[in-house]
């Protein structure tokens, strides 16, 4: 590992489901320069799990690759088992795997579909994962588990895409909250609100979305994985051992666009 980065995670054993690519991909990075061993976790490709992968042991870290589709339930004990078997116990769970429902195929879904889709893979797989991940870290003497939300879940917003992830993300946050309670006193639970994040969708967006997206930060930029990871980093490692039960915004500061 390069001696310039940062070692609080040295020794530990991190999961990140999603992380082939977005957030997730930057806090599989993040944490592994922070000295975690990582599960780079894909659903289907493969391919870019590895080259997180690869980027990771070209750092002097060490990853393992997992693709599963957390759309099947069974998946999520096979994750779990992978996950144990491979370094015999696990200090860190991030849940960041969402699926996709703004650009490819899932796109023309109807709203109906979309939000079983979204429900399957955001809010059931978080749960379930979180839960196994929980217990066995209580049995072996702790750990950190994160989830992902949204910032706007608390707030609302307009249309059906607001309407889908307010639902669903808005159901993380309040189980993070929750598993908090159950997990205690040896498993931390917390849970990331991003905010606009520019991820492949933000990268596509017209001039409306993305002077929105500015607009509706005190910073007046697009967030950017990295400053999700760098959170993810901290709220996992000790140096965050007396934060449990939050849901912390990484949004820039929210202002509602055109106030000032």
């Amino acid at each position: 590992m390069d001696p310039h980065k940062s070692t609080e995670l040295i020794g530990r054993t991190a999961v990140v489901t999603g992380s082939s690519s977005g957030i997730g991909r930057a806090i599989a990075i993040e944490l592994a320069t922070a000295g975690a061993a990582v599960v780079v976790h894909a659903g289907h490709n493969a391919s870019a799990a590895e080259d997180v992968a690869d980027h990771i042991e070209g750092l002097g870290g060490r990853a393992e690759v997992v693709v599963l589709d957390l759309l099947e339930t069974a998946a999520h004990e096979s994750l779990v088992e992978a996950a144990w078997k491979w370094r015999y116990d696990v200090d860190i769970w991030v849940n960041n795997a969402g699926a996709d429902v703004l650009t490819g195929p899932a796109a023309e879904m109807s709203f109906e579909q979309k939000a079983d889709l979204l429900w399957k893979v955001d809010v059931l797989s978080t749960i379930r994962l979180a839960r196994m991940a929980a217990q066995r870290m209580a049995n072996s003497g702790g750990g950190s588990i994160l989830n992902i939300g949204w910032d706007g879940a608390r707030r609302g917003m307009a249309g059906d895409s607001g309407e889908l992830f307010a639902a669903t993300k808005g159901a993380i946050m309040a189980f993070s909250r929750s598993l908090a309670q159950s997990a205690a006193k040896n498993v931390r639970v917390n849970c990331i609100a991003p905010g606009w994040i520019k991820t492949a969708w933000g990268e596509t967006v017209g001039s409306e979305w993305q002077n929105r997206a500015k607009d509706e930060s005190l910073l007046g930029r697009w967030g950017t994985p990295e400053d999700i990871a760098k959170v993810a980093r901290f709220l996992v490692s000790d140096d965050a051992q007396f934060i449990n039960g939050q849901v912390v915004d990484v949004n820039g500061g929210f202002r509602l666009a055109g106030s000032f």
